[in-house]
């Protein structure tokens, strides 16, 4: 019998490989991406695809953002993908592989080939989508979704910002593979939000920061003050 890991061992296992504290508000956002990542892991259905890993990278990247230091995010992403018993290269190596291949299309040639399953001509790929398409059971998930969505932006970044071309390319694509158009819109939608406020969220936390390093500044000019010595007449 196989003993599945739990979500504890696969926290503990990321925080000896990372030692370091992480800031409060990436904390959280580490900690979900940590948890949704093992969940599915641990699904008897779920089957690791370049799509999903572009969607992993894509998260970390875009939430991280802002990051300080930024020295630590290279040894964050190592923990958290080896944190789940995987390769942090191959996901990069995917997630590049896909991008690269999208810049190089249009946005409409994308769509096509995607609800097609005929993505660059490129039959690896290709049985990818024709797999997703046939397999009732595919595990779909929001980080799948993300992984759509960034070929779609890296491809065509103003059919994304057009919310009546995105959906309509969200639609095309669900049917040609078989999926929920309404958790797909759903999750983007959510994912795009959340962008937004965690944005605004970094914003916030670089005021305060300052803020809190020019009370310490004057603090430090008074103490000066205070103790200098009388000058010597």
């Amino acid at each position: 019998m196989n003993n599945v890991r739990t979500v504890s061992e696969t926290k503990r296992t990321f925080y000896s490989l990372h030692t370091r504290p992480i800031n409060t508000i990436y904390r959280r956002v580490v900690e979900e991406l940590m948890v949704e990542m093992h969940l599915l892991g641990v699904n008897a259905d779920f089957k690791y695809d370049p799509i999903y890993a572009l969607g992993v990278v894509t998260t970390f990247d875009r939430f991280m953002q802002g990051y300080n230091p930024e020295e630590d995010k290279e040894s964050i992403y190592n923990a958290l993908i080896k944190s789940v018993e995987e390769d942090p290269q191959k996901y990069r190596h995917d997630a590049k592989r896909l991008e690269d291949l999208a810049k190089s299309t249009t946005g409409k040639d994308l769509v096509s080939d995607l609800s097609q399953r005929r993505l660059a001509n490129d039959s690896e790929l290709q049985g990818l989508l024709e797999g997703i398409a046939n397999n009732s059971s595919f595990k779909y998930s929001r980080l799948f979704a993300i992984g759509l969505y960034t070929l779609l932006e890296s491809s065509d970044p103003e059919m994304v910002k057009d919310e009546k071309l995105r959906n309509e390319a969200l639609k095309t694509i669900a049917a040609g593979l078989n999926l929920s158009e309404d958790k797909l819109s759903k999750d983007l939608d959510l994912y795009r939000s959340n962008l937004d406020k965690m944005a605004q969220a970094a914003i916030v936390m670089a005021d305060m920061i300052a803020a809190d390093r020019k009370r310490r500044e004057q603090r430090a000019q008074k103490s000066e003050t205070k103790v200098s010595p009388p000058s010597q007449e």
